[in-house]
């Protein structure tokens, strides 16, 4: 592990959830069109605190991934303020928690927090780890031609070039039917 558990989640979760935008992956629709779908995209990630329940919940979250993205491609001065008016817009106050079947970790929103907030801030925690390690070039788009996904390199190689849909294996088949033509 690279970095503490939470903030590998919370990058991922936040690679996971701008890629869940209209114009990524396989195809140009929302892929959380309902506040059910959200709910269950949220599952297996293990967000504590209140569900989303409400329309407005959903399209605080939706409204929240373009700026998530938009920090994703920022350079480490430009990720620094974005990440601090994250913080600062949100009120972040740090505390350890324990919970479900994690040890220690940083918390920097109530529980009861609307979860587009705690969202934010739990991106902007692990934005911070990154940040502080100089491993913001972890923070990557896809490499290939046709996919715009984003991705979080957390290999301990840093050769991690792809999105989680099926961007490599049609690399990797191009490739082999490539030099197959030799």
């Amino acid at each position: 592990m690279l970095f503490a558990h939470d903030t590998e989640l919370a990058l991922q979760y936040a690679a996971s959830l701008i890629n869940t935008g209209p114009g990524h992956g396989d195809s140009m629709a929302e892929d959380l069109p309902t506040v059910e779908s959200l709910v269950t995209h949220m599952n297996g990630w293990q967000w504590s605190g209140d569900l989303p329940r409400t329309r407005a919940a959903l399209e605080e979250v939706h409204a929240l991934r373009p700026r998530l993205l938009d920090l994703w491609s920022r350079d480490v001065e430009d990720l620094v303020v974005g990440v601090n008016e994250l913080l600062a817009e949100h009120q972040a106050v740090p505390r350890l928690v324990k919970h479900d079947d994690l040890d220690w970790h940083i918390h920097a929103t109530r529980d009861d927090a609307p979860i587009a907030r705690r969202m934010a801030v739990e991106a902007a925690m692990a934005f911070i780890d990154l940040i502080r390690a100089g491993e913001t070039e972890r923070l990557r788009v896809c490499a290939a031609d046709d996919c715009d996904d984003v991705v979080i390199d957390l290999s301990k190689n840093r050769s991690r070039r792809y999105c989680d849909g099926t961007c490599a294996n049609k690399a990797h088949v191009a490739a082999y039917r490539a030099r197959q033509q030799n």
